[in-house]
């Protein structure tokens, strides 16, 4: 396994040599992702009606194609799913992964091309991977095996040559031989669909394995290492797989998980390393383990612009090129994909720390916020002042949600959290008004509105029972995978429901 370690370094060391190259001429590269994508869809029905084959540059494509949602495109995506060929992309597509970015009833099938599956996913998979290995060279991912919390992955009724799923069931699914070769467990085991049985299934198996490396959505990362623990009688993770070295993660703010991670990680050896995998393709990754920003990929088969949050919310929102951010900016990330994504808003939203290189941070979502009173609080607001406060009061917080308490009457409005705590504050109250202090802090909008509670009151803080969260989710029909609790909204509709749903 040392042999097999080492060819793979001196592999991933030539793969970083690409990665250099649209460091050091992004505007090029993107142009060129561009023009390739325009080139390729020319003759789809989309590209024909957009007039495709006279588009030359950025601007004729601003032009020509209007900004979309999902509504407006799952239209098309629905008759690919059925079969139809070169719509949105050329040939026919028989993969779609589902949205997680959101818990209702309805998801969305975003449409992956044979393309996209290589050059997007997988090479976003050896991106990360040649990043790690350069970053630490004496890594030894490769004497080991892996794990990734997959979701499931299954035929569309309407039409069965269509397969649809969770991205990381996608990736699982369609992983290379090589690739499989350091996976644990079996496939058939990453790939049920009974998320309990899966996770007693995947202790039990991987237990037994070196396991050098894992990735996933901290939430269910933290169910598999509970099982584990409770079936190998163990204090901690590194008791069962001493050789593991690394957590790839993404999909949601890693800081409220710190602390539980350190209670089952305990030993200095961990690196935790993020990365921006979405349904729509695997966008950024942490190249600097000193800095907790993220490398924008641009050389993955997307083509990117961004939406000013002045843009959020006008009719026909205006965006700029990657060669027209500013620092410290709010944007909406756009992308258009070789899998017939066009100008598509995923709904992230990201500023960029760096430029030359193009880096990176999630700050929210656009539709994932609290606006309600003018305080723009975004999720990277709340995820950080949730990390100072836990600090300071000893608490460690496994889950939350935020929603607007409305103006009614005489009464002033303000922000209700629902916590689920690891480990309680001695004083809740205390906690409260912690919280809201450090908010103050990181948001002078919010700040603004709390002076003299003028606008607001102090926040509140409710507790939640054991489990509420996993429970809710489940019974949504929404557990494990890559479901996620919904962090901020604008409305009530959430935590009236999640309220509701434990008897309060």
């Amino acid at each position: 396994m040392s042999v097999i370690n080492n060819i793979l370094a001196k592999y991933l060391r030539l793969r970083m040599k690409r990665i250099n190259d649209y460091i050091e001429k992004p505007e090029a590269i993107q142009r060129q992702r561009l023009e390739q994508l325009i080139r390729h869809a020319r003759n789809t029905e989309w590209g024909k009606k957009h007039g495709y084959k006279d588009i030359k540059t950025a601007k004729q494509f601003r032009e020509a194609v209007p900004i979309q949602d999902y509504e407006s495109l799952k239209p098309f995506i629905q008759r690919m799913m059925l079969g139809e060929k070169n719509v949105l992309w050329h040939g026919a597509i028989r993969w779609f992964s589902k949205s997680s970015g959101t818990t209702s009833d309805k998801s969305k099938y975003i449409p992956v091309s044979w393309e996209h599956h290589r050059q997007c996913l997988m090479r976003g998979c050896w991106d990360t991977l040649s990043v790690y290995y350069d970053q630490n060279p004496n890594a030894n991912l490769f004497k080991g095996k892996g794990i990734v919390m997959g979701g499931t992955w299954d035929h569309y009724g309407a039409y069965p040559k269509t397969k649809r799923g969770d991205v990381s069931a996608l990736m699982l699914n369609n992983m290379p031989a090589i690739g499989k070769y350091f996976y644990t467990p079996d496939m058939e085991t990453a790939l049920m669909s009974e998320w309990e049985e899966k996770i007693e299934k995947m202790a039990t198996i991987t237990a037994q394995e070196n396991v050098t490396n894992l990735g996933g959505v901290p939430t269910w990362t933290i169910v598999l290492f509970r099982r584990l623990l409770e079936l190998q009688n163990k204090d901690n993770i590194h008791q069962i797989w001493p050789n593991l070295e690394l957590y790839i993660h993404g999909g949601v703010s890693f800081t409220p998980y710190k602390e539980q991670f350190k209670q089952f990680l305990p030993d200095d050896k961990m690196t935790f390393l993020e990365i921006y995998n979405a349904s729509e393709g695997y966008f950024a990754v942490q190249n600097d383990l000193t800095s907790d920003d993220m490398l924008l990929l641009l050389d993955n088969g997307i083509y990117y612009e961004f939406i000013p949050s002045s843009e959020w919310h006008s009719e026909n929102p205006k965006a700029i090129s990657i060669n027209e951010v500013e620092l410290n900016t709010n944007y909406a990330i756009v992308i258009s994909t070789n899998s017939g994504l066009w100008r598509y808003v995923p709904g992230d939203t990201i500023k960029f720390t760096s430029k030359y290189p193009f880096k990176i941070k999630i700050t929210g979502r656009t539709k994932h916020y609290i606006n309600a009173f003018g305080e723009e609080v975004m999720i990277e607001n709340t995820d950080k002042a949730i990390f100072e406060t836990c600090k300071e009061t000893n608490a460690i917080v496994k889950e939350y949600t935020v929603a607007p308490i409305y103006i009614q009457g005489k009464n002033k409005g303000g922000h209700e959290w629902l916590i689920e705590f690891e480990q309680h504050p001695e004083n809740i109250e205390r906690f409260a008004y912690i919280l809201d202090e450090n908010l103050q802090k990181i948001n002078s909008d919010y700040e603004a509105k709390r002076y003299k509670n003028l606008a607001l009151e102090q926040l509140i803080v409710r507790p939640m029972p054991q489990n509420t969260f996993y429970n809710w989710l489940k019974n949504k029909g929404k557990y494990g995978g890559q479901s996620k609790i919904p962090r901020l909204s604008n409305q009530r509709v959430i935590a009236e429901e999640i309220l509701k749903y434990v008897g309060l």
